[in-house]
């Protein structure tokens, strides 16, 4: 560590180029970490919301819930511990200023375990209220109260209260009731029997289900969701190749210093310190170089975080950024064992020329 530590304060502008490469390669992975969860959380924050454990959907759906329309009489047909029905559609809302917003219609009972925690205001009582994620708020300004108008009809929602992390498809979501979600998609006011839910949501174990009904774990829903998959495995392999190119970066660098360094170190040789000695200070210069550039990598992408704009679909996962760094460290270790072998075969007499 002695020898690593001299020899960095001796070269500072040589290693300070190295920790500056590793730097901006780890501050790129890490800000790209955050994109891909921010991405897939937004996709999904809703339904992890229920906390449920499976969901039931039309047989003939193919585990796509917009597709997916079951009568709502079906919903007494299934015995479970806990269950409620849920409907669901894309549409777009206006509000006061007249800007178009993207949102996602959740019909639900008010009285099932559906509803969300309200965080400001109070939960819907009629066909003319809904809940809203705190997106709409925090984005977009929409106030308790505010009156937001459907894009493509005339009904109108009352926003009554608000609740957080509620995003479906990358969508913030608005909850509603039943009659109110008939109004949105279908525009009639639908009655107990042409009333369509598109799928019943259950918690623990079920007893029954009907035979036009496929029961999903929640889990699978998930990754069924259009995108979500193909984009959690886009970002990951971005993310491993990344990494990978960093230790290769780190790896070159090293060797090519190391090769710089042969006479010195034969001479060292020469003088009768060991190639181990030499080639633990070679590791420990490249540990001290990664954990250096990956620390202000980290340090520079919470900093973004704070000042990037809501819109932006970027959250710090914690367990993740600390598995990177770790990962990262390791595997710019490993690209510095081809510098040892180098160290390994200097011959002092050839080296010294």
């Amino acid at each position: 560590m002695f020898l690593a530590i001299n020899e960095i304060r001796h070269s500072k502008l040589r290693y300070t180029l190295v920790m500056g490469v590793m730097f901006l390669i780890a501050y790129l992975v890490f800000f790209l970490t955050g994109l891909a969860y921010g991405l897939a959380q937004d996709n999904r924050t809703a339904v992890d919301k229920w906390n449920a454990d499976t969901i039931l959907l039309a047989e003939e759906a193919n585990d796509n819930l917009n597709m997916s329309m079951i009568p709502l009489k079906t919903f007494d047909k299934v015995k479970a511990d806990q269950k409620a029905y849920l409907a669901q559609t894309a549409g777009v809302i206006k509000g006061d200023n007249g800007e178009k917003i993207d949102v996602s219609f959740f019909g639900i009972d008010k009285d099932q375990f559906l509803a969300p925690k309200i965080t400001s205001g109070k939960m819907f009582d009629s066909d003319g209220e809904a809940v809203a994620d705190l997106s709409l708020k925090e984005q977009y300004s929409l106030k308790l109260g505010e009156t937001v108008k459907m894009a493509g009809n005339d009904k109108t929602l009352k926003i009554v209260g608000f609740t957080d992390n509620a995003k479906f498809n990358v969508a913030p979501v608005l909850y509603t009731t039943l009659g109110a979600y008939q109004e949105i998609r279908f525009e009639t006011q639908g009655t107990s029997e042409n009333t369509r839910i598109n799928a019943i949501v259950t918690k623990g174990v079920v007893d029954s289900v009907p035979k036009d009904l496929e029961k999903t774990s929640i889990k699978n829903f998930i990754n069924e969701l259009p995108g979500y998959s193909a984009q959690v495995l886009t970002f990951g392999f971005m993310i491993g190749f990344l990494i990978v190119i960093a230790a290769i970066v780190i790896g070159i660098f090293i060797y090519v210093l190391t090769m710089q360094k042969s006479e010195i170190f034969g001479v060292m040789k020469a003088q009768g310190i060991s190639s181990r000695y030499i080639a633990i200070s070679v590791i420990a210069q490249t540990f001290l170089l990664a954990t250096v550039g990956v620390v202000i990598g980290l340090v520079a992408t919470v900093g973004t975080a704070f000042v990037l704009p809501d819109a932006v679909p970027f959250q710090v996962n914690s367990l993740f950024f600390i598995a990177i760094s770790l990962l990262m460290i390791a595997v710019a270790l490993i690209g510095a064992f081809f510098s040892v072998r180098t160290i390994v075969k200097i011959d002092p007499l050839k080296a010294i020329g």
